[in-house]
Formats: C-alpha cells, sequence, structure tokens
C-alpha cells in the first residue's frame, strides 16, 4: 500500500456510479466508473494503494472521478478519468500523492491528471491537522 510521508495509507477511491454521456442507467457495472474501478483492483498488487468504491462525489459532469487521499494530508477531487486509463498511472500518481508532504504535489510535478482534472483539493479535517501555536 502506498504511503504519505512514510506514515499514512493512500486511498484513491473511485465513483463507481459515474456514466460516460450515453451510457445507460442499469446495470451499474457496466457504468464508465463502475469499469474504472474493476480494473484498478484487479490491477492493484503489494504496494499500490487501497481502491475504494464510492456511491456518488456529485461530478456527474465530468466523469469518471476519484479522489486520492490519506488521513492528515490534503484530498485531491479528480474528474475526466478516462475509464480505459492505464491503472499504472494511478498508481503512479497514488505514490506521488503519498511521498508529497501533507499531499501537496507541486504543480510542475503533477502528471497530467492533477493539472487539468482537479475539481477540488480539500484540506485534511481541522481534527487532523497540527494544532495552531
Amino acid at each position: 500500500m502506498a504511503h504519505c510521508n512514510e506514515h499514512h495509507p493512500v486511498v484513491v477511491q473511485v465513483c463507481t456510479t459515474c456514466r460516460a454521456e450515453g451510457e445507460a442507467l442499469e446495470p451499474r457495472e457496466a457504468r464508465a466508473g463502475a469499469r474504472l474501478y474493476a480494473a484498478l483492483r484487479s490491477a492493484s498488487g503489494p504496494g499500490d494503494p487501497e481502491i475504494a468504491p464510492v456511491e456518488c462525489f456529485s461530478v456527474c459532469r465530468r466523469p469518471c472521478t476519484l479522489s486520492f487521499s490519506a488521513p492528515g494530508a490534503w484530498t485531491y477531487v479528480v474528474a475526466d478519468v478516462a475509464a480505459a486509463i492505464d491503472p499504472q498511472e494511478i498508481f503512479s500518481t497514488a505514490r506521488l500523492y503519498g511521498a508529497a508532504p501533507k499531499g501537496i504535489v507541486p504543480w510542475k510535478e503533477r502528471p497530467a491528471a492533477l493539472k487539468r482534472g482537479v475539481v477540488a483539493r480539500i484540506p485534511p479535517s481541522p481534527t487532523e491537522q497540527e494544532p495552531r501555536p
């Protein structure tokens, strides 16, 4: 499992309800988001991040959507991810995220998906942040 600052596990959450333009409402497992989730799960191995399903990120106009998160780190919500993306691109992005202090990946080091597809960068929960002086 990839780790943030060598202490925190990185989780990639994938919206399994994302539908590509023109996809049917049913069956859900045939949707682009469900296919992306299945591809990441089947390609995942030792040292890769945890892959978790999410019911909906409410970014329906920009499928597929996923997030990179770790305890005490900023969370990135990323949209417009191709269902057929090479899973290794997601895993390498997760490793880069996990190695960045507090999960903040410098702009110049970000892979294309973290440059053009970011919907939001969400700070850690106040309970996870360091106390103020």
